[in-house]
């Protein structure tokens, strides 16, 4: 698990809080349940709106990554295509074949295959590089679904904010009940502000970051294998790879 989502949500809404209490505030006053409903229902539902089920089923499924990102070790991929560049070497490139039918990731599959078949380098690096775009082109139009919510929670909230106005300005003949209402019509702006900048758009970029990290890794074994395709030494391969370390 990451901890430091956890650490980063944790101290961004307990810094809300606080600041509240700070103030003389009371948690029980930022509690809404109308302005929750017109924050969250309608972000969502803009989201969804602009989002194909394609992309919306993807989003979920990156979802996860947030607090459990997938497990990539550079160190640990470079020496994988070393051994298969010494299998390569020592058994010729049909010396692969075992290899690529145990191998659990379909993407270095594709390309283990690729070299075992004996296609030219050129076609080996067009396709593995058409799947690892069309790849990231599909994560990034998923994290499209949180970047759109982040967009639309703040001018949802002010929506909601002055929405609890117009019910304001309906009892302007008892001034008792002005102060306490806005108050909470400005809580909406609140939902909608903290909902997107402490949650929704730090989700966003987190998951950019793990797609870049995903994509990088992706090249390394694009890489390995047009290296191993060309016959290349395995110590010249990892010096070349080792690029990817840093």
């Amino acid at each position: 698990m990451d901890i430091l989502s956890v650490v980063g949500v944790i101290i961004g809404f307990a810094a809300l809080l606080g600041g509240n209490f700070l103030e003389g505030g009371n948690w029980t006053s930022l509690v809404n349940g109308p302005a929750a409903l017109v924050v969250v229902g309608g972000t969502l539902g803009a989201a969804i709106l602009q989002t194909p089920y394609s992309g919306i089923k993807r989003s979920l499924t990156l979802f996860k990554w947030i607090f459990k990102p997938p497990r990539l070790h550079f160190k640990s991929g470079i020496k994988q295509v070393v051994s298969w560049a010494m299998a390569a070497r020592k058994e010729g490139l049909l010396g692969l074949e075992n290899i690529a039918e145990k191998e659990k990731d379909s993407f270095a599959k594709k390309g283990l295959q690729l070299l075992v078949d004996g296609s030219e380098t050129d076609v080996i690096r067009h396709v593995m590089e058409t799947d690892l775009i069309v790849a990231e082109q599909r994560d990034h139009d998923a994290v499209q679904f949180y970047e759109s919510m982040g967009g639309y929670a703040p001018t949802i909230g002010i929506i909601g904010a002055v929405m609890g106005l117009i019910h304001v300005m309906q009892n302007l003949a008892d001034p008792a009940e002005l102060g306490p209402g806005i108050a909470i019509a400005f809580v909406a702006t609140i939902y909608g502000v903290a909902f997107a900048n402490l949650f929704l758009l730090p989700v966003a970029n987190k998951l950019k970051a793990c797609i870049k990290q995903q994509s990088q890794f992706r090249e390394l074994l694009v890489e390995g294998i047009i290296a191993i395709a060309d016959g290349e030494n395995p110590k010249v391969i990892e010096m070349k790879l080792s690029g990817y370390l840093h």
